[in-house]
């Protein structure tokens, strides 16, 4: 019986141990485990990152090498720490406290000890690193920026964050992606996909071959090419033309809805947040608080819209049915309510309908039109909801849904917003600055332009997008459904009318573009800033909305010029050249551009820096760039006209 007994517990234990065997070496022996088993060495082969095209084919971004130099803390060995660091240019102090960072992460697992390495450093080191154990050099691609222009539309790549790796388990300490962009907004479909070999190591660390002869082993997937919307030639005419101003250009198709250029200005050349001097030159872009070239204006700047403000005010009146497109409104050169009066340019006694009203950007007109609105059944508190509902069927006051990396809600009141200030009570003339597109109201110039598409259209839009087209893919429905808004197609014919007056008599009648209809309307807004704790009214703003042509709208466009003085006076112009460059492909009004050139705002952006009193002084003469930058401007523009 002992004999019997001792025989069973032998099998019993053998089949212990077999069962045991099976589970860690057939049950279990899965991806997971391969990266948790420390006997086997995880090498990435990382994939070819996307090129990035512009809508007419030209590339604007490709790869090129770059060399990274890898650790495994826990496989390092004494080793000459001088001639380590003599070889990778980096000082003792940068060595340990890299290596500390490194093994803070994983004493395992292999991270970026060095990373960008040059062709040059690389051959001088590859023949070395037997002698530096723990220490191996990877492969991987860099971004080849193939233009200067279009920093805040095409981003940049840089290394994973603590966030980023949390976030999404692709990413390894030292691993690249789209930080800013298109770069981040299609970082999925650009990154491509990394491959991983498994390599086998003995008891002393030593590689002695692929695990389980490469089984598991994965090749890596190339990332996808794109093709963006921006015109690369109207892109980069818009920074030029945004030379020495700040403010944000924004150019969309109506037809599909394609942003067809995006400046933000200033901007800076793509090319510096590339390679070992990437932190560097970012770190001196972020500080940049007065200029801030890292903030793209053109989509997360909020302004105020001033009078291009007033096409919308038009239209819902004329969907409400409170005005008519020629019903007359008196204009005293201003707006009377209360004992408060609301200044306008138009002489005394002047009568403006809807077109005139809009071409002279008569202020009591709209003031009229905005309080009818809200006064229609007698309580504005209805009234105001209603107006709010219709402009933000035009995308305003909302984010737009687009592909874009960033971006800024604006504000279109209701009356909720005014509830805290106003909790009982609330009359029209609370809030009769929004008839003029000030008080509450805040845009984005891609608001504003994507409100211009939609009245050119005459009444629906398309979400603005960055994407054209994907290898192998089609676009989200997004991007290619119609959104109507709540103003019916036949109010918006005396609502163009007038924008188109605005060119012919109005107050862009001096920017005219020989042989095509533009429709356009100036804005001036008024600008504030604290300086020393005081709130102090700066130069206004210049803002200018147009589409053309009038009948088949190739182009609607939004441009917003900081501290610019008056609608035409900047924004205008610079509108009207970059039509004319979109629809005919060359420059008639040579004046204009010229005079753009000339002039510079660099003085009225130091002034509230200077530590002098400001004076609004609309008749200062303007600043002059020097001759040299003047020369180098002209250099760029025949390189423009002249690829």
């Amino acid at each position: 019986m002992r004999q019997l007994l001792l025989f069973a517990s032998i099998i019993f234990v053998g089949l212990l141990f077999l069962s045991r065997l099976f589970y860690l070496q057939i049950y279990t022996s899965n991806e997971y485990d391969l990266f948790d088993d420390n006997a086997i060495r995880k090498v990435y082969d990382y994939p070819k990152r996307g090129f990035i095209y512009d809508r007419n084919g030209k590339l604007l971004v490709a790869n090129q090498p770059s060399y990274d130099v890898m650790v495994i803390p826990r496989e390092v060995e004494p080793l000459d720490t001088l001639e380590f660091c003599s070889l990778l240019k980096i000082d003792k102090e940068q060595f340990i406290k890299t290596y500390n960072k490194a093994r803070r992460y994983s004493p395992r697992l292999a991270s970026v000890f060095l990373s960008h390495l040059s062709k040059e450093d690389y051959a001088a080191l590859q023949e070395k690193m037997r002698k530096f154990k723990g220490f191996y050099i990877q492969k991987r691609s860099l971004r080849h920026y193939q233009t200067t222009i279009g920093a805040n539309v095409l981003g940049d790549i840089g290394e994973v964050n603590t966030s980023d790796l949390k976030r999404d388990l692709y990413y390894r300490m030292g691993d690249l992606k789209g930080k800013q962009g298109v770069e981040a907004s299609y970082e999925k479909i650009l990154r491509g996909v990394k491959g991983i070999k498994f390599i086998q190591k003995d008891r002393f660390n030593r590689n002695i071959g692929p695990y389980k002869t490469g089984k598991f082993d994965t090749i890596p997937e190339q990332g996808k090419d794109i093709t963006i919307t921006i015109d690369s030639k109207l892109q980069e005419y818009g920074e030029l033309l945004m030379q020495n101003k700040r403010g944000g250009v924004i150019a969309i198709e109506p037809s599909s809805g394609e942003i067809l250029a995006m400046v933000a200005a200033p901007t800076y050349d793509p090319n510096i947040l590339v390679g070992r001097e990437r932190s560097k030159n970012f770190t001196k872009l972020i500080r940049d608080s007065i200029a801030k070239p890292l903030f793209n204006r053109s989509i997360q700047g909020v302004y105020e819209p001033g009078s291009p403000f007033k096409l919308m005010n038009a239209l819902i009146g004329l969907q409400e049915g409170v005005i008519t497109p020629n019903e007359t409104v008196t204009c005293y050169a201003g707006y009377k309510y209360g004992n408060r009066f609301m200044k306008c340019h138009c002489y005394i006694g002047k009568r403006n309908n809807m077109v005139s009203g809009i071409q002279e950007s008569c202020n009591a007109y709209f003031a009229t039109t905005y309080r009818k609105i809200l006064d229609k059944d007698g309580n504005a508190s209805t009234g105001i909801d209603t107006w709010s509902k219709h402009a933000k069927s035009f995308g305003l006051g909302n984010f737009l849904n687009n592909d874009l990396f960033v971006g800024q809600k604006g504000r279109i009141p209701n009356r909720a917003y005014y509830k805290h200030v106003y909790p009982k009570t609330f009359y029209s003339t609370y809030t009769i600055s929004n008839a003029i597109g000030q008080g509450e109201v805040a845009t984005t110039p891609i608001q504003l332009a994507n409100m211009v598409a939609a009245i050119a259209n005459r009444g629906y839009y398309y979400t603005p997008h960055i994407i054209k087209s994907i290898e192998d893919k089609t676009l989200p429905e997004n991007f290619t459904k119609a959104k109507y808004t709540t103003v019916d197609k036949a109010h918006f014919e005396p609502v163009i009318e007038g924008m188109l007056q605005v060119y012919k008599k109005g107050t862009a009648a001096s920017l005219q573009v020989k042989d095509i209809e533009i429709c356009g309307k100036t804005g001036t807004v008024e600008n504030f800033a604290i300086i020393d704790s005081l709130k102090t009214q700066l130069t206004d703003h210049s803002i200018f909305v147009a589409f053309a042509p009038k009948n088949d709208p190739k182009i609607a466009i939004a441009v917003f010029v900081e501290n610019g003085y008056w609608g035409s006076r900047f924004a205008g112009k610079i509108a009207s050249l970059m039509i004319e460059k979109h629809v005919k492909g060359e420059i008639t009004r040579k004046d204009l551009e010229e005079w753009i050139l000339r002039h510079s705002l660099e003085d009225e952006y130091a002034k509230p820096y200077s530590g002098e009193p400001f004076k609004i002084n609309k008749q200062t003469r303007l600043q002059l760039v020097d001759d040299s930058e003047y020369k180098q401007l002209k250099r760029r523009l025949r390189k423009i006209q002249n690829p």
